[in-house]
């Protein structure tokens, strides 16, 4: 898969929720886009697909989130760090092992983040339309891309 296109928010929670279903323990999944891209939205519909039941919010001023369902979503935001050291100190491949990480601004630390992985990238296209990106590297991030697409 190499591109998907939402209409609105909702679409992209469901795409989302589908991601969550495919996803399993030790997974990574990196967001990117400008603010207001719909990262947080989808990450919404992540935690929904794997049975997640309470809210879940942007991570701007809390650097991670955890929701528990069938898996333990693992939600970073690391739009306030300044250097690759500073995402290291989180320790974030460790911390998150036993279930599904999804990092927002994963640019911020780039070079730390766990090299098997699948990157979405959200560009806003209109009001609700978002178009999503998809790049995977490893037979896994591979897999969660095939089941993103259908």
């Amino acid at each position: 898969m190499s591109a998907l296109e939402s209409s609105s928010p909702e679409e992209t929670r469901r795409l989302g929720e589908a991601l969550g279903r495919a996803a399993q323990a030790g997974d990574v999944i990196l967001l990117s886009g400008e603010l207001g891209a719909g990262k947080t939205v989808f990450v919404q519909g992540m935690a929904r697909g794997l049975d997640f039941q309470g809210p879940v919010s942007s991570k701007s001023f809390v650097l991670l989130g955890e929701y528990v369902g069938r898996l333990t979503l693992f939600h970073a935001d690391l739009y306030r760090l300044d250097s690759p050291t500073e995402v290291e100190d989180l320790a974030l491949e460790e911390i998150s092992r036993d279930g599904i990480l999804v990092v927002e601004w994963p640019e911020r630390g780039d070079v730390v983040l766990p090299g098997e992985r699948l990157t979405l990238r959200f560009e806003v296209n209109g009001p609700e339309t978002r178009r999503i990106t998809a790049e995977a590297k490893g037979a896994r991030a591979r897999a969660l891309a095939e089941a993103l697409g259908k």
